[in-house]
């Protein structure tokens, strides 16, 4: 058995997707999950499940499709990919950084040097980023919802992704880490 993290793109944001977190928790349950916890309005959660990690995001998507009537995309990753998440970010030791301006993009794979290049391209102030792995750690000093940065991602990149702020990420990785 295998603690995970899901993080479901566009749930319950600006009045779309709108699913009560009850109802989400009983959609893992009846894909075969345990332990379920949500965290937050949007589409957050910590399961225990026997399968691999793609099978999870199978079920998961197919589940949220019937329930919504259309495509909602998932990412998971297990308790110790979280934990490893946390504890690489880039931005850790950087001084006067505002942990609440700092967000973290989870991608169905790896960035491509093309796809660097081009967010690099990309007219955005102050912002930066940084890619590890599955994982786009973005710092937007004047604000997530503001950045030109945090808006092309969608629009630059091609690999699903979603996004969330540093103190959720680390909320999860505390969640994740609770006995089941």
């Amino acid at each position: 058995m295998t603690r995970y993290v899901a993080i479901i793109r566009a749930m319950n944001v600006g009045g779309k997707n709108l699913v009560k977190m009850d109802r989400l928790r009983e959609m893992f349950e009846e894909c075969g999950y345990s332990d379920v916890r949500t965290y937050i309005q949007s589409g957050n959660v910590v399961f225990t499940a026997k399968h691999a990690p793609a099978r999870c995001v199978a079920a998961i998507e197919r589940a949220l499709t019937i329930e919504m009537g259309k495509p909602v995309a998932a990412q998971i990753r297990s308790a110790a990919q979280i934990a490893k998440i946390v504890a690489a970010n880039p931005y850790a030791r950087r001084k006067g950084l505002n942990p609440a301006l700092l967000a973290v993009s989870f991608l169905s794979e790896p960035l491509g040097a093309a796809q660097i290049k081009a967010l690099r391209g990309v007219k955005s102030g102050d912002d930066t980023f940084v890619a590890r792995g599955n994982e786009l750690y973005i710092y937007c000093p004047d604000g997530y919802g503001r950045s030109k940065l945090a808006i092309a991602i969608d629009r630059v990149l091609t690999k699903t992704t979603t996004s969330r702020n540093w103190n959720t990420v680390t909320k999860l990785c505390e969640m994740s880490m609770l006995p089941n």
